[in-house]
């Protein structure tokens, strides 16, 4: 592994030159321990050697002419003009191949960076140089530690490997191997990296950072745990300085606190607004602790605002939900979480069971303590429908101005219409042998439910009713003003809230999820284009819907 500094010689095309003696000092031989060498050692001045360019002091030197080598040692320094600066305890230089080997707290310094390791080794004809005994890099913005390092002058990229751990007042970020370049402070991570800020913490297994905005995105794998929420997807962007995180492709965000789970292609986080908005087969979650009793709510577009004890869920255009024995479509869903009351507006129709429900708006009313559904409304030109279940040909019916029900451990129980009811209703035997067909109207009706089926009706106030045989009552006159049937409409698992568009979205590329990019090439688009998503992202989806003020990512 390679890591170069700035400042050495690039001269590759020319013959090797000899090292040249600019200050020899003390001379002597010793043919034993170091035959054909020349040995030089410092008086009041250092030995200083020169080479293509680079000036080198040390206390000792050994010098093998022949080879065109040196070995220097004691209070070694090694310069290039102004801008390279490096001493150690030992270098072993070779002048042919330009390799040098440096030992004894090496510190390499330049106007960007200081590098600490023990051992170095530099490649002055690839400008690289690199360390594989830990070392430190300290910059203006961080301080890099890691096993392996190694660094390319002209791209001033470091490539850091094994335990890499970066150390900067706002955050800590660790990775098994990260790109950094020393002028953007960009970081390119791979592999299990985890980066822990104050108020965020983000893992990804490939992934982005800016590290002086703390800004960036994962492409693998990756989770940030963001203001009790938990955001994971396959393209996760996070910018700490506009408290926003958004998601891309198979996003889940988890409600840490309310134990909601939003499922979408496309979602967004604002933290300074505790909202979260998503699109692209979005699904909100209410996770119970029985499975089948979660409540499932799909709109083309979600959005869910509001501090964890005042959470306000909206689904707007096409909103479904679906839970056990109820499910319910209309124009848009309003959930509050302070209230318990979650409304169906415009256009609503609810099924509980079989039982088919419609009015002019209706309002689900959950139990604050329990959580469980505590009572329904549906307001103006409420209608009940259920098909008849032995005759299969029929319609039971039931209809007044407004309809009100209870429910009880989340069945309901109880349905109640006020003014102007009606009702058509099919009474069989214990043999399931038609008995007549009761039509009633009267000013109220209470219809008591065991199972999602009726069990009683008991009619209020005057009613006025009579029981037609099957061959009294004409089919035309079996069905109430208003009749409309939506039974092929019914949403019967979690699944069928959502329409084959939800079904069949083509979702979008993300560079670089299944194979490798080209990091360095990346990094040159990056500092070439102002509109960078992580230097300045476009306005939001939820700001800016239509994406007018937007650039194309």
């Amino acid at each position: 592994m390679l890591l170069a500094f700035s400042g050495f010689s690039q001269e590759t095309d020319e013959e090797p030159k000899q090292i040249n003696i600019v200050y020899g000092a003390n001379f002597t031989k010793n043919e034993t321990e170091y035959p054909g060498a020349s040995i030089f050692s410092k008086d009041e001045r250092q030995v200083q050697f020169e080479h293509q360019g680079a000036d080198l002091w040390c206390d000792v030197a050994i010098y093998f002419q022949k080879e065109n080598r040196l070995e220097a040692i004691g209070n070694v320094l090694l310069k290039q003009g102004d801008s390279v600066e490096m001493t150690a305890k030992k270098i072993n230089y070779q002048g042919d191949d330009k390799l040098a080997k440096a030992w004894g707290d090496v510190v390499l310094k330049n106007a960007q960076m200081t590098l600490r390791t023990d051992t170095l080794r530099l490649d002055r004809i690839k400008q690289e140089a690199y360390y594989q005994d830990n070392g430190t890099v300290i910059d203006s913005a961080n301080t890099l530690t890691s096993k392996i390092g190694r660094y390319f002058m002209e791209l001033k990229k470091y490539q850091f490997l094994d335990s890499v751990h970066i150390d900067n007042p706002e955050y800590i970020l660790d990775s098994e191997q990260l790109d950094y370049y020393t002028t953007s402070k960009n970081a390119y991570m791979y592999g299990p990296s985890t980066i822990v800020g104050e108020t965020y913490k983000i893992y990804c297994e490939r992934g982005f950072y800016d590290t002086k905005v703390e800004s960036g995105y994962g492409i693998k794998n990756t989770k940030i745990n963001y203001n009790n929420r938990i955001v994971e997807g396959d393209s996760v962007y996070f910018n700490k300085a506009r408290e926003f995180a958004s998601a891309t492709n198979n996003i889940t965000v988890t409600d840490t606190i309310n134990k909601g789970v939003i499922r979408a292609h496309y979602a967004e986080v604002h933290k300074a607004k505790d909202s979260v908005f998503a699109t692209k087969r979005a699904v909100s979650i209410l996770v119970q602790e029985q499975e089948q009793d979660s409540l499932y709510v799909h709109g083309d577009t979600l959005m869910i605002t509001g501090k964890p004890e005042e959470r306000i869920t909206r689904a707007f255009r096409n909103a479904k939900f679906f839970k056990k024995d109820l499910s319910g479509k209309c124009d848009s869903i309003h959930s509050e979480e302070k209230t318990g009351i979650t409304q169906l507006i415009k256009n609503p129709i609810l099924w509980n069971g079989a039982n088919q429900m419609t009015g002019d708006s209706i309002h689900l009313i959950s139990n604050l303590e329990t959580e469980k559904l505590d009572s329904l409304k549906v307001l103006e030109n409420a209608f009940i429908i259920s098909l008849d279940s032995i005759s299969k040909k029929g319609y039971n019916q039931a209809k007044g101005i407004n309809l009100y029900g209870q429910f009880i451990e989340n069945e309901l129980k109880i349905i109640d219409l006020v003014q102007n009811t009606e009702v058509i209703y099919y009474m069989y035997n214990d043999d399931d042998e038609l008995i007549g067909i009761d039509k009633t109207v009267c000013s109220a009706i209470r219809i008591t439910m065991a199972n999602n089926d009726v069990e009683d009706l008991t009619f209020f106030t005057n009613p006025d009713g009579t029981i037609f045989t099957e061959a009294e009552l004409p089919e035309n006159s079996r069905i109430l003003k208003g009749f409309i049937w939506r039974g092929d409409e019914r949403i019967l698992t979690k699944d069928g809230i959502f329409d084959e568009d939800d079904n069949n979205i083509e979702l979008v590329t993300i560079r670089g999820i299944d194979n490798p990019i080209d990091i360095d090439a990346e990094e040159e688009e990056r500092s070439q284009n102002s509109s960078d998503p992580v230097n300045n992202i476009p306005n939001s989806k939820a700001t800016d819907p239509k994406g007018k003020n937007s650039s194309k990512k």
